[in-house]
């Protein structure tokens, strides 16, 4: 066979990039025609998309498009949209009387404020609350599932709590209480408070000292009655809790409450009464109540 019989070799017919590697040499083959006009229409396609809607980022905003699209004014609209078919029932809720009987009666009504108060539960409340409204005991956010209430769990009592809140001083109207802090201050000695919080842990149903909790029921009388009781029942409308049964908004152990009577505690619940509607407020007391601990 002739040399010039022989079949070409590839890099005779295409030649190389130059790249090379352990003697194996990169051919320079052309790309497929399909994808370099797939390539160059997503090219073309770029360059309108960022004619026509906003694409180029600013100091203050993006290049608004020849067609002026904006993604906040759709989400505008259509909360515009929303709110022009809900305010029939804004209107009626914020006009109805806060009784969960009044406003189970207006089926529509009813469906809309528990709805729209999962909304602004999910949104406001559920940082502390959690998303299922069960609490979190350690950082001393209550369940809003039992039927404990420290101020009070009608409807209108939720209302008013989630309204102005608890001790902050943002809202003159916030429910207030404030727990003494018996070690800090001095007011109990470091064995007076070994023995109420044994005699706590013996009227709430717990292991004890019965020695230390004999000594220390006299010790509460004196100084922790007049919020809790005699009995240790508690006062809800002073927010002193109940101490005699098993729920605990810090928890029961030795360690906790011998931390709770030395350093006191002082939780606090901002107002709402700025950040959300009348309606809103009115719908969120309205789901927390039907969650089950509501009276």
């Amino acid at each position: 066979m002739s040399t010039s019989d022989k079949k070409p070799l590839p890099e005779d017919v295409v030649g190389t990039t130059g790249h090379s590697w352990d003697g194996i040499e990169e051919l320079n083959n052309p790309l497929p025609r399909w994808w370099l006009w797939s390539f160059y229409a997503c090219i073309a396609f770029a360059v309108i998309y960022a004619v026509l809607y906003p694409a180029v980022p600013l100091k203050s905003g993006a290049t608004p498009g020849l067609l002026g699209h904006s993604t906040r004014a759709e989400v505008a609209r259509e909360i515009e949209r929303f709110q022009e078919a809900n305010a029939d029932l804004v209107a009626r809720l914020i006009e109805v009387e806060l009784d969960p009987e009044v406003i189970r009666a207006d089926a529509d009504l009813y469906n809309y404020a528990v709805q729209g108060g999962a909304a602004v539960f999910r949104t406001y409340c559920a940082q502390c609350h959690g998303s299922g409204a069960a609490g979190v005991q350690a950082a001393g956010y209550p369940s809003l599932l039992d039927d404990d209430w420290l101020w009070g769990g009608a409807l209108e009592d939720i209302y008013t709590t989630v309204t102005h809140g608890i001790r902050n001083e943002d809202d003159p109207d916030a429910r207030w209480s404030q727990m003494p802090a018996f070690g800090v201050d001095e007011l109990l000695t470091n064995d007076e408070i070994a023995q109420v919080v044994q005699y706590v842990r013996k009227i709430s149903g717990q292991e004890h000292d019965a020695a230390l909790a004999s000594d220390g029921e006299e010790v509460f009388l004196y100084n922790c009655a007049s919020c809790h009781m005699d009995d240790g029942t508690g006062d809800r409308y002073q927010g002193a809790p109940n101490l005699t049964d098993a729920i605990w908004l810090y928890g029961g152990s030795v360690e906790t409450l011998t931390e709770t009577v030395y350093y006191a505690r002082f939780g606090i619940m901002p107002s709402h009464r700025e950040r959300l509607s009348e309606a809103d407020r009115r719908a969120v007391a309205t789901y927390v109540h039907q969650l089950g601990g509501g009276e």
